[in-house]
């Protein structure tokens, strides 16, 4: 088995590598390459990709090009090879970051046979200088590697990528093509094969189960650095790596960590070069347990420990989820894979798109429907990914079945046969050229303009689904692609067709058991509650309901609602930490100084009574501290408010959107600092519009906006009424 031509596969394994055996899929893949056939790889990150095509180089005669878009990580594996040899030219990078110097003694090597693997950038390919000076040199074969840039339907889409195949034909004939990547739809495996020209290649694909990974989502409040400092003081001493979508939320985040006693350091490419490095090492070496980076952090990295990758930001695809989260439990241990989401950084990251040309907006928000349908799904979510990447998962007995949060507390789970046949009448009977949003509005009976245009709204079918919500059709749309009953076009951005499973069903349709999504995209108080329980922590009820009579008492003899005294939050989070002092007190959520002076003290008092009454012991570390970075905008804010400064001058003088002031604004309020906006709401609504919502917010007992919202069914905005409660909760509490 393990030879060619009379060379021993095994024993050069050993001898370059030390290994004694193939991983996975890896032998079968250099046996190929080194038979001289065109070869398509695809195999997730971790699982020994690289070697496919470093062994066969280091066996065969001549150079193996290596085409590669990172220029860190093209360093990153010629360091490797040349530990592997005595030979220091064994392996060169030839880009634009060489001296002339440099450069010829890369030639030099090259013609004289020492090196065995040259990385390049896809640009220098294109240089006429390296053409010329290749097409004279004796080529092994030439590696695509992360091929899924050539497609744009990849996460990490390269123009110049595109062009690969003309510039490997003038290099010389029947050069061997291997097309390798790490993560790859069925789309994007379809698109990297026509580009290339090899339909004739071998495929190879290792599956992209990762067992020892646990997958959760939770949602993201807006104390989402103490859910994540709470995280990792549960894994303390553990390596992790929190990543973010912007470069200032990860030295924000950096900075609150430190403060709070964790020992972590930033990564993103604003940083210089030499920070960069020396932070990337200091993880490497544990020196610090997390990095905070944005997505520019860890191509190259290959740090096998890797306990938990925490998602502060809902990435853009599955993909880049994918490759993100595979970066932990590299050595088979555990690894943690935690994502904050909540819709509002879906609607961040749709607004980034709308400046893009039209294609790229419909494959990006495409592809954002996907992690959002991940993100909101209650059923497996292993299965979900695993579907997403063309391959199959037995969620009863698949390796790995039980490592996610939904199928640790599945949710129940409700016959929706009935449904599955209205839905493939409603896909049928529009001819298939509808996407999932006008399929769940005919159901519904929401007419927009493509239904309007398409007389979908005279057909009999329209709105025979009103009895359920637009979240429940969603559901069940994802649902019943992963089953297999319908499939989506992704060359049409995403349109649904019916499959031959499909039309069965609905011949004889049986039974169809869907669970019910998560609701993440309000962000009440239970939001607060359930990352609370699953921080480790449950608010002790007994406490709870105490905290609230006494709360209603206060209430009741200051003549105000109960929220003006504590917010509910802020009460649930009493009822975790025990504060005994109005220090303590200061600490909890939606407490400030004011207030914790102004209503504390019956409330620390009845905790500490209770706290000895029942002998609790105190959770010493939820106490989390700030780092004072959002003092200056909070002072800044009171100050300009006293001035009595337009809002939306203050907000852009800030950089900031209105409603990103207003929650600002928010914290101070509530923490009991008086912002006087009167002059403000003066502007935006008239004095009976503020008696109106006056009245309402003083016989009311809860402060929700969604309650609030309902009650005026549309008469006020969302904006109007947050900016009336702060002016309420200004005077009446403050």
């Amino acid at each position: 088995m393990g030879s060619i031509d009379g060379i021993d596969l095994h024993a050069s394994l050993k001898k370059y590598f030390g290994f004694s055996q193939f991983k996975g899929l890896q032998e079968k893949v250099v046996k190929n390459i080194v038979q001289g056939n065109n070869t398509f790889v695809i195999m997730p990150t971790g699982g020994g990709k690289s070697l496919c095509y470093q062994l066969p180089a280091l066996m065969q005669e001549g150079t193996a090009i290596v085409v590669s878009p990172l220029i860190a990580l093209m360093k990153n594996q010629v360091d490797a090879i040349r530990g592997l040899s005595n030979e220091i030219g064994v392996a060169h990078v030839l880009n634009s970051s060489l001296t002339k110097t440099e450069i010829r003694q890369v030639k030099s090597d090259v013609a004289s046979g020492v090196t065995k693997l040259l990385y390049v950038a896809p640009e220098s390919l294109t240089k006429e200088e390296y053409v010329d000076f290749l097409q004279e040199q004796k080529i092994s074969f030439v590696a695509v590697d992360e091929a899924h840039c050539i497609s744009e339907w990849g996460h990490d889409f390269r123009p110049e990528y595109r062009n690969l195949r003309s510039i490997v034909s003038r290099l010389g004939d029947g050069i061997p093509l291997i097309a390798l990547t790490a993560t790859a739809t069925p789309k994007v495996q379809e698109d990297i094969i026509k580009n290339l020209g090899i339909g004739d290649a071998q495929v190879f694909k290792a599956s992209f189960n990762r067992p020892n990974l646990f997958y959760e989502v939770r949602p993201k409040t807006q104390n989402v650095d103490g859910d994540i400092i709470r995280f990792i003081k549960q894994n303390l001493g553990k390596s992790g790596i929190i990543y973010c979508l912007s470069r200032k939320r990860v030295e924000e985040l950096a900075q609150v960590l430190q403060v709070n006693g964790v020992s972590a350091v930033p990564y993103h490419a604003g940083l210089d070069g030499k920070t960069r490095s020396k932070h990337q090492d200091m993880f490497l070496m544990e020196d610090v347990d997390v990095v905070v980076a944005t997505i520019a952090f860890g191509m190259g990295i290959d740090k096998p420990d890797v306990r938990f990758v925490i998602h502060h930001d809902i990435p853009k695809s599955i993909e880049s989820y994918y490759q993100e989260t595979g970066r932990a439990g590299r050595d088979g241990g555990e690894g943690h894979c935690l994502a904050f989401y909540s819709y509002k950084d879906v609607e961040k990251l749709e607004k980034f798109m709308s400046g893009k040309p039209v294609a790229e907006q419909e494959i990006g928000n495409a592809l954002l429907q996907e992690i959002v349908g991940y993100a909101e799904t209650s059923m497996s979510r292993r299965k979900f990914i695993l579907h997403y990447f063309g391959e199959e998962f037995d969620e009863k007995n698949g390796e790995g079945a039980d490592m996610d949060d939904n199928t640790r507390n599945p949710k129940e789970k409700q016959e929706a046969k009935d449904n599955v046949v209205k839905l493939i009448k409603v896909i049928s009977g529009t001819s298939e050229k509808f996407k999932s949003k006008e399929i769940v509005l005919t159901l519904i009976g929401k007419v927009n303009a493509l239904i309007s245009s398409h007389k979908t709204d005279e057909k009999e079918f329209f709105g025979i689904g009103k009895d359920r919500d637009k979240a429940y059709w969603m559901a069940l749309i994802r649902q019943t692609l992963v089953a297999g009953l319908l499939k989506k076009e992704i060359e049409q951005y995403g349109i649904l067709h019916v499959t031959p499973k499909g039309k069965e069903f609905l011949e004889t349709p049986n039974s169809f058991m869907m669970t019910i999504d998560h609701v993440y995209n309000k962000q009440t108080d239970d939001a607060i509650v359930s990352a609370a329980k699953s921080a480790g922590g449950v608010a002790d009820e007994k406490l709870l309901k105490q905290l609230k009579d006494l709360r209603k008492k206060e209430a009741h003899k200051l003549g105000v609602p109960p929220f003006v005294v504590f917010q509910d939050p802020s009460l649930q989070d009493m009822a975790l930490k025990y504060p005994i002092s109005i220090e303590e007190l200061v600490n909890i959520y939606g407490v400030g100084e004011g207030k914790a002076k102004k209503y504390g003290k019956p409330f620390v008092k009845l905790i500490a009574t209770y706290v000895e009454e029942n002998d609790i012991l105190r959770p010493e570390d939820l106490v989390v501290k700030s780092t004072g970075a959002n003092s200056s905008l909070k002072l800044y804010i009171i100050q300009n408010v006293d001035r009595k400064l337009p809002l939306d001058d203050i907000a852009s003088a800030k950089g900031l959107e209105l409603p990103d002031l207003i929650k600002e604004m928010e914290q101070i309020v509530f923490s009991g600092t008086k912002l006087n906006i009167a002059y403000w709401v003066d502007e935006i609504l008239d004095d009976d519009q503020q008696e109106e919502i006056h009245e309402y917010f003083l016989e009311a007992h809860t402060d929700d906006l969604e309650v609030a919202l309902k009650e005026f069914d549309g008469e006020y905005e969302d904006e109007e009424l947050r900016l009336y409660r702060l002016k309420f909760i200004s005077e009446v509490a403050n």
